[in-house]
């Protein structure tokens, strides 16, 4: 199979990536800690959960599951939810809110050349990333390749540096969007060969044969996938975790390119005509649907 895509075979180049699903344990704490520490606020009560977002706009949905039990750490599944903040002064003010709310559920922080990204794990262990972009035109590409790294990026000069008493005391009026969605997975280029040479995202950076970073667009990446914890990982059991990922594309013509992509490919999807469900080789559950 191929695991590049020819541009007939690309998704559009303006698709964005929606709501992220959560499967949930205990819905009063989560709730909670993404309220409080992440700024989020009730969109809508519904599908047996809970929409939490900014601005009018779902980025988590908390599912309730009782009786599931949280994944291991070396299954498939999410690595973590990006949430992208427009300007440093918003993303500073969630990044207080996540270290006041819990200290211990801070995992690190990085300047990505592209971007400026600290992390975090939720109460039931879903990674979280709260990031910042840095504008286009200083990002740096290798050919097709974006320009990426792991630089040091100390939290509390940052704070101090961009933390606003304007931005804290409107931090849920302002905007954010889920920027990426990064998956564990069993192996890289079994990703590649699905996500870029099925799905028809382009490849944008690898790491050590360890992640891959995938976009359409000129983004630095949409989705990326990693063995970091899961190498060798097989399909996933049903556990607590990502229970989907949504990608929102303009049209219905770009779902039915897609599902016939799929259908070529040999892979079972389940397409409405306004939206298509499938299963990665991981049975992580990806959702295409007009925006």
């Amino acid at each position: 199979m191929t695991t590049e895509s020819s541009s007939k075979d690309l998704l559009p180049a303006d698709l964005t990536m929606g709501t992220v699903m959560l499967k949930v344990g205990d819905m009063k704490l989560m709730t909670d800690y993404y309220r409080r520490a992440l700024g989020l606020e009730t969109v809508a009560e519904q599908d047996g959960g809970v929409y939490l977002g900014r601005r009018g706009k779902p980025l988590v949905h908390l599912a309730p599951a009782p009786g599931l039990n949280l994944p291991a750490r070396g299954e498939a599944g999410l690595f973590h939810t990006a949430l992208l903040f427009e300007d440093r002064a918003s993303l500073a003010a969630t990044v207080a809110s996540a270290a006041r709310y819990e200290p211990r559920l801070f995992t690190g922080s990085a300047d990505h050349l592209v971007s400026e990204a600290f992390y975090f794990s939720d109460p039931e262990g879903n990674g979280i990333e709260l990031y910042w972009d840095r504008p286009r035109d200083a990002w740096s590409w290798e050919g097709n390749r974006v320009v990426m790294d792991s630089l040091a990026l100390p939290p509390q000069r940052y704070l101090q540096d961009f933390l606003t008493e304007e931005a804290v005391s409107g931090q849920r009026e302002s905007s954010a969007g889920v920027g990426h969605v990064h998956l564990q997975v069993g192996d890289v280029q079994s990703a590649q060969d699905f996500y870029v040479g099925t799905l028809g995202f382009e490849k944008t950076a690898g790491w050590h044969g360890q992640a891959l970073f995938v976009s359409v667009g000129g983004y630095h990446h949409h989705m990326a996938m990693n063995v970091w914890n899961s190498r060798g990982a097989g399909p996933r059991r049903d556990t607590l975790g990502l229970g989907e990922v949504l990608i929102e594309v303009p049209a219905g013509d770009d779902v039915g390119a897609l599902a016939d992509r799929l259908r070529v490919a040999g892979l079972a999807s389940h397409h409405t005509g306004a939206e298509l469900r499938f299963e990665d080789p991981w049975r992580n559950r990806i959702r295409v649907a007009v925006g």
